[in-house]
């Protein structure tokens, strides 16, 4: 599995590579509290046994109001790049974007769809399979806030329940500052909390807490596939491979990705 798997392409970048579990944005919103990777993951991405996870692609949505900051968002991860006259997107569009964790090959493909509600029935097909859901609001904006709901909820009428992770995102941090910024943050983290998202605040402009937020996807969405791929082995223990002849065999009932703060479920579709 070695050889197939550190074959798919050049090294990624530094700030790609991902070693132990990225941390929360608040603790009043995230999804797990916990600073590393499920053991069975760590055990399995050391013994290179991950199935499939790492020659496959996860689907990541980008949803909310038109000029929230999507597409500049996205734009800002995957190329570095500011543009303020960015055109209303059309549709749907994507970037593929490439991880190392836990020295396993891993990928995103990032889909950022059109905030128009002309384009909705069109985009809304594109939201299926999705692993995560990004819900993205301006936070100097509050209406768009409120709208979230409605993004969110046809999001996951597309998608199974249980089946991906859900972000709500404020953008355009860099506009506000002090008690509005604050004020800002705290109405988001409260819709957060009732959404069962993970909550967070960036600057597309600036490019703060950008690549934080999708190394903290990535590592989720990458924990979450391996855990899966484990689930679907046939046998109720997993042999990974031995160690100084040694078989080492891995429990396989019902692991949680999810710690003790939330119930298990808790961040995903419901």
């Amino acid at each position: 599995m070695r050889s197939s798997l550190m074959s798919l392409g050049p090294p990624v970048g530094r700030n790609r590579v991902i070693t132990s579990f990225p941390k929360w944005y608040t603790r009043d919103a995230c999804l797990q509290l916990k600073e590393h990777f499920h053991a069975q993951v760590s055990t399995a991405c050391q013994r290179r046994n991950t199935g499939t996870v790492g020659l496959t692609l996860s689907k990541v949505v980008v949803v909310g109001d038109l000029y929230v900051g999507k597409t500049s968002l996205i734009h800002r991860f995957c190329k570095n790049v500011f543009d303020r006259d960015y055109k209303a997107t059309i549709g749907v569009d994507f970037e593929i974007e490439r991880f190392e964790i836990a020295g396993i090959p891993y990928s995103l493909q990032i889909w950022d769809t059109a905030g128009q509600e002309k384009f909705k029935c069109i985009a809304s097909a594109y939201y299926r399979g999705a692993q995560a859901i990004i819900t993205a609001f301006d936070l100097s904006d509050v209406q768009t806030l409120e709208h979230t709901r409605q993004w969110l909820e046809d999001a996951l009428r597309e998608n199974e329940a249980g089946s991906c992770f859900i972000f709500l995102v404020g953008t355009k941090k860099d506009l506000l500052s002090g008690a509005a910024c604050e004020q800002a943050e705290a109405q988001g983290v409260s819709l957060a909390s009732e959404m069962q998202a993970e909550y967070w605040s960036v600057s597309a402009k600036t490019g703060e807490n950008v690549t934080e937020f999708f190394s903290r996807v990535a590592a989720l969405a990458f924990e979450q596939s391996v855990l899966k791929d484990l689930e679907k082995r046939p046998s109720a223990q997993l042999q990974i491979g031995d160690r100084d002849g040694e078989l080492i065999q891995l429990e396989t009932h019902s692991p949680r990705t999810h710690d003790s703060k939330r119930p298990p479920g808790l961040g995903c579709c419901q």
